[in-house]
């Protein structure tokens, strides 16, 4: 479910002090219920699943006609990656970020994890069109049951016009299919997995 991008902005994430140039592209509702304790679960799940979420065939031919326009195009090579152009936002971690736990890296995406505490994860990837975070939250969801669930926001900073163009572009195909399906699939796997390492608290949102 689509939420406004004040559900991301009114709360006290961290990533506000880190990310602060970006603007919040989309905010999202996760059907992941969980207990107060189970965001590591959602982190585990992201990184080694990422592109399983995907399964139906329209955002996967997207995603592979995205590869290869990127290929073509230079837009995915190295020398445009987090390290190379582009800064890390490790850098802008404050000490107690920095030295803590990182989270897991994924295994199918060209993300590369920030920070993890108990209620917030954020990753990050760039090419020359973009520079973009991945944030993910672990909210309360009202209940006072001590129910919990994911919340996943998008944070972009675009590469002059050419990123401020393709974000453009692509914004009809996220919300038609790409997301869709997305969020579909994680919830898939959340079910699926219900019981690994899960308090088993609360309800979906």
């Amino acid at each position: 479910m689509r939420i406004p991008k004040t559900a991301h902005t009114s709360r006290p994430w961290r990533i506000h002090e880190i990310a602060a140039d970006f603007r919040v592209e989309d905010v999202w509702a996760l059907a992941t219920p969980g207990g107060p304790d189970d965001l590591a679960r959602l982190v585990r799940q992201f990184t080694s699943g990422m592109g399983a979420h995907v399964s139906s065939p329209v955002p996967r031919m997207l995603f592979a006609v995205r590869w290869k326009i990127g290929e073509l195009l230079g837009w995915d090579k190295s020398d445009a990656e987090i390290g190379a152009q582009v800064r890390t936002l490790r850098n802008r971690l404050p000490t107690d970020l920095r030295e803590g736990p990182r989270g897991p890296e994924f295994s199918a995406v060209p993300f590369t994890s920030l920070y993890l505490t108990h209620d917030e994860w954020a990753a990050e990837m760039a090419n020359r069109t973009v520079h973009a975070v991945l944030h993910i939250g672990w909210v309360a969801d009202g209940s006072g049951a001590g129910g919990h669930h994911g919340q996943m926001a998008v944070l972009v900073k675009p590469n002059g016009v050419l990123g401020a163009a393709y974000m453009t572009a692509i914004k009809p195909f996220r919300y038609l299919w790409v997301y869709p399906a997305l969020l579909r699939g994680i919830g898939r796997q959340w079910q699926a997995g219900a019981g690994e390492g899960s308090t088993g608290k609360g309800s979906a949102c």
